[in-house]
């Protein structure tokens, strides 16, 4: 059932399809954060933003949320206690961003998918590292990874402990690959929206050993080269965005979790070549989602 800000169920027509803001909501602190995030982001177009709690009855006899009392399946009180939750969560973020449009809906089902469905009208989905209830451990396993890797629509992972940089600069890790590019434009875009600095980093790896022969050093110097044509497309989409170009040594994980020290928000794709292969099925996706320092975008062909 979808709810309005005053708890009503929404008889409004929907938002225009990829405008919308779709946030994993639970009532968890880190939903909270989650929200707070996705709340700033939509201030800076007037988009639309969308709580979703999804519902997965075997679970409800553990903890739901603040105020929800346990239960056992099925429990209709519980799901009461739920919607009661997410409208005054809605409510009360409408009131205190009046010039945004904020709602939202209770799910049923498995959350990943849920979830997964539910990106296919948003244009972004924003998600805590822990919840509660149906997001219970989301980002500890194999739920996190289903989200990032087949939601429709881009993914921020806003993790527990990262500090909140709004003016740091915007840095996606790039590899020439389609996804890394897709993620570029996420980046610049991000990156004009806040009036902050846009920082690429470049990971490649030369031959192991001490002495890095000249052919070597070609290389590296072609994976620059290989970033030129879609940076110059982007510097005449958005020519104030300050662009600062990184091709360094090292893992991309490695690279990109130091980045994310000073940075406002972290852009990677879903999938890569070299440094970013399988971006979502290995270390690099599991060491920034549990280490960056700031929240992590991850950007997907939809």
């Amino acid at each position: 059932m979808a709810l309005d800000p005053g708890g009503r169920p929404r008889r409004a027509g929907r938002a225009v399809s990829g405008e919308e803001i779709l946030v994993g909501y639970d009532g968890s602190p880190d939903a909270e954060r989650a929200l707070d995030w996705a709340l700033d982001e939509a201030g800076r177009g007037g988009r639309p933003v969308r709580l979703a709690y999804v519902f997965e009855w075997l679970t409800v006899a553990g903890w739901i949320g603040p105020g929800v009392a346990p239960g056992v399946w099925p429990d209709e009180e519980a799901r009461r206690q739920v919607e009661e939750l997410v409208s005054r969560a809605a409510r009360d973020a409408g009131a205190a961003h009046p010039d945004l449009t904020v709602t939202g809906v209770v799910l049923d089902g498995p959350p990943a998918l849920v979830l997964q469905e539910a990106s296919v009208d948003a244009g972004l989905l924003v998600l805590g590292t822990r919840g509660h209830g149906g997001f219970g451990e989301l980002l500890a396993g194999s739920t996190a990874v289903t989200v990032t890797a087949h939601a429709h629509c881009p993914v921020v992972v806003v993790r527990a402990g990262a500090t909140e940089r709004r003016a740091g600069p915007v840095v996606v890790g790039v590899d020439g690959s389609e996804c890394s590019l897709l993620a570029l434009g996420f980046a610049y875009e991000q990156a004009a929206a806040r009036g902050v600095p846009l920082r690429v980093v470049r990971a490649w790896q030369p031959p192991s050993g001490g002495w890095t022969p000249p052919a070597a050093q070609s290389d590296g110097d072609a994976a620059r080269a290989e970033l030129d044509e879609p940076l110059a497309r982007w510097r005449e989409t958005f020519p104030g965005v300050e662009l600062s170009v990184e091709v360094a040594v090292g893992s991309a994980s490695s690279l990109l979790v130091e980045a994310s020290r000073d940075a406002g928000l972290v852009v990677v794709g879903t999938r890569g070549r070299g440094g970013l292969r399988g971006m979502l099925l290995g270390s690099v996706s599991q060491q920034l989602l549990h280490h960056a320092h700031c929240p992590v975008a991850v950007v997907r062909e939809r």
